[in-house]
């Protein structure tokens, strides 16, 4: 699909990845974005770039009535971006208790499941769309140090690809994207070298305007670390292995 003339939402759009997502949708030349956070407030210094093309929305991804409300709001979406994620940075066995864990499948899984079927019958109308999913290299390849992170994605990536085949029959194309660690708050946990957020963001956009329709390795640093793991799938798990959670 052509980005320019779309009509996007983005969620966490205030920052990291999803700020460099909306200002590019708007280089690319995308009529409108709405751009959904839990917190409008936080949107005051980026609505100032969007010329009258940003819309806020707001949007709890652990609260379902927030994402019926949303595809209300938004019924000319053409172009959903899953991209809000959490995580917890702790290990399966040595976190204190499990909300880290129940907050991860509720923001990394529950709420783009929640959001994706709210928005089928919008991007349906449109003439199918493209749905965006931000993955990351942790769904195929568990990180201890932040293992129930890597649960969530890799359950993301098996809903992606399942949500890729349902909505198939309405011509909606589902695009998986993996990244590596990336320079921002949440990456900034992880071991250098990052990615910039930019080079992620653009990869991600180039194959929405190919008209892919399956997952995509964005940036240099994902496809050396894709290489390697598809050289040698337990030798790059045993290294990822030796990435404990920090003692108490």
């Amino acid at each position: 699909m052509n980005i320019a003339g779309s009509i996007a939402l983005v969620t966490g759009a205030n920052r990291g990845i999803g700020q460099s997502f909306v200002s590019e949708l708007l280089k690319r030349g995308a009529a409108k974005v709405y751009v959904a956070v839990r917190d409008p407030a936080s949107l005051s210094d980026l609505l100032r770039t969007g010329g009258g093309r940003l819309v806020p929305l707001m949007l709890d991804l652990t609260d379902p009535t927030q994402m019926e409300a949303a595809a209300k709001a938004a019924p000319d979406v053409t172009l959903l971006i899953n991209n809000a994620g959490y995580a917890a940075f702790e290990g399966a066995i040595s976190a204190p208790d499990l909300a880290g864990a129940r907050q991860e499948m509720e923001v990394n899984y529950f709420g783009p499941l929640a959001l994706t079927r709210a928005f089928a019958p919008v991007l349906a109308n449109s003439g199918g769309g493209t749905v965006l999913n931000m993955l990351s290299m942790v769904a195929l390849v568990s990180l201890p140090m932040a293992a129930t992170y890597s649960a969530s994605k890799a359950a993301f990536l098996s809903l992606t690809r399942s949500v890729r085949a349902e909505l198939g029959a309405q011509h909606t194309l589902v695009i998986g994207v993996m990244a590596v660690q990336t320079e921002t708050e949440l990456g900034a946990r992880l071991p250098s070298p990052r990615l910039a957020p930019q080079e992620v963001v653009s990869d991600a956009l180039d194959a929405v305007e190919a008209g892919t329709n399956e997952e995509v390795f964005a940036g240099g640093l994902t496809r050396g670390a894709y290489e390697a793991f598809s050289a040698d799938p337990k030798a790059f798990q045993a290294k990822m292995s030796t990435r404990l959670p920090a003692r108490a």
